[in-house]
């Protein structure tokens, strides 16, 4: 049998947040990827390291995380008054699949550095702010990222501090321009809080929200949590992951996201599920310790089937927003009453995020989401994978 040498794809490693992914220019992708989907997904998952029946992507960019295995294309925008467009591909670890459902916010960050570092944004200033106005082509949604820049090139080292992320480096502004379109339900079922069935499980209080990313929070104490639990209190016990997704399996129903249970294992990446409670001492998985004084309430979210060691950026936005609705589990655990932002505390430690609405005849509109993450190049050059790969 005879071997072809591998192909190589152009191609920038990058963190954004407490996430990393390989980003690509789609105008470097293979022909074959640009022109079949299928392709393109073959070819992103071999990338990445998947299908890996070991979960631990070895043979790959992955780094066997919810939050390392990621892919970004970004590519000048087709749509008017923005400078590009960006789509996320969620990889699964152990599986032949991607996500194109959802958005990743951490590396929402990166995406702005990216582009202008690819040159796919005009006037770059030489000094000062770079506004990259991102059409984030899987969820059609606006977001501002706030590039600083110096000398006319990406400033990516400074004193901004992320917990989850051991370095730091610039702060990166983000704005999420309506999140949800006003023609859109921010409450799909109409509820600010729902009986959730679950059948062969309970009943649970829920607050389901489409704001970032579709997500669905439950109380902790409802599922036995006190809400200041780390990674290997949640992910090394099995049956609660499997409790978790049937929870989000229903859920999705619930929203209108599915139709039926078996049709969640294709939607591994949203909706998200999430956990509140009221303020709360805890120590960090940093060892930092964190005061009830420090935040406004605790949150922890799965990702992919795990609970994250942080927390995801578009939840963040889906908290940011249920926090400021008077009414909802987010906004009742965080004291209740008009928010215009909140400070939640998750694993790694705390963030800010904000939200402004308003409110005509009973239906909220969210005008933006805001938060603050950073972002740096890892590596570029090409990234090699074998030659059938996309057959």
């Amino acid at each position: 049998m005879s071997y072809e040498p591998q192909i190589s794809v152009k191609a920038t490693y990058m963190r954004g947040g407490t996430s990393k992914g390989t980003f690509f220019n789609i105008a470097d992708l293979p022909k074959e990827a640009l022109e079949n989907q299928e392709a393109k997904d073959k070819l992103l998952l071999r990338v990445v390291g998947s299908p890996d029946v070991y979960g631990k992507q070895i043979d790959g960019m992955g780094g066997a995380t919810s939050s390392t295995s990621k892919t970004v294309l970004v590519g000048k925008s087709t749509v008017a008054n923005h400078d590009v467009d960006y789509y996320f591909g969620q990889v699964s670890i152990d599986k032949p699949f991607m996500d194109w459902s959802g958005n990743c916010g951490n590396l929402s960050s990166a995406v702005g550095p990216f582009a202008i570092k690819c040159g796919l944004v005009d006037n770059v200033p030489q000094d000062g702010i770079c506004c990259v106005k991102i059409w984030q082509a899987n969820i059609k949604k606006t977001i501002l990222c706030y590039v600083p820049i110096k000398n006319g090139v990406v400033q990516e080292i400074g004193d901004y501090e992320i917990d989850g992320v051991a370095f730091p480096a610039a702060e990166i502004k983000l704005e999420f321009v309506e999140p949800v379109d006003p023609s859109e339900e921010l409450f799909p079922t109409g509820n600010l809080v729902d009986d959730l069935e679950v059948p062969g499980i309970g009943t649970f209080k829920a607050t389901m929200i489409t704001a970032g990313i579709p997500t669905i929070f439950l109380n902790a104490e409802d599922l036995g949590y006190k809400g200041t639990e780390l990674q290997s209190d949640i992910n090394s016990d099995k049956k609660a992951l499997e409790k978790f997704e049937t929870i989000r399996a229903y859920g999705a129903i619930k929203m209108g996201l599915i139709k039926e249970v078996k049709e969640a294992e294709t939607r591994a990446h949203t909706p998200k599920i999430a956990f509140v409670s009221k303020p709360q001492n805890y120590v960090a998985s940093s060892g930092k310790e964190i005061t009830v004084s420090d935040i406004d309430l605790n949150v922890r979210a799965l990702s992919m089937g795990q609970l994250h060691h942080a927390m995801m950026g578009t939840a963040s936005v889906a908290i940011g927003v249920a926090a400021c609705v008077p009414g909802t589990l987010v906004n009742i655990a965080a004291g209740g009453g008009k928010k215009d932002s909140v400070t939640f505390g998750h694993p790694s430690g705390t963030l800010k995020v904000g939200a402004t609405f308003s409110q005509n005849n009973g239906k909220y509109s969210v005008d933006k989401a805001s938060m603050s993450r950073s972002a740096r190049v890892i590596m570029d050059g090409y990234v090699h994978v074998p030659a059938d790969t996309m057959k």
